[in-house]
């Protein structure tokens, strides 16, 4: 399982950002392109649910993303 970084962003300075845990990039862009024109919701790393149109966004990225064990300064797999 490949964990991917999904931002919405509403114009230059506003965004949201969420990760979703799939198969590959592929599965992601299939998952985001399904949910277009929706109401979304879903929780972030802090816990803060957020609810979000889809409608309202200008641009969507998404990109593999790979965390850094901060503790010890690696990347976790």
């Amino acid at each position: 399982m490949k964990e991917f970084k999904v931002t919405y962003f509403f114009d230059e300075e506003h965004y949201i950002r969420r990760f979703i845990h799939l198969e590959s990039q592929e599965s992601a862009e299939e998952l985001i392109q399904s949910e277009r024109d929706q109401y979304i919701s879903f929780r972030d790393s802090r816990g803060i649910y957020h609810e979000l149109n889809t409608r309202d966004v200008r641009v969507i990225q998404i990109s593999e993303y790979h965390r850094i064990d901060k503790s010890k300064n690696r990347r976790v797999y």
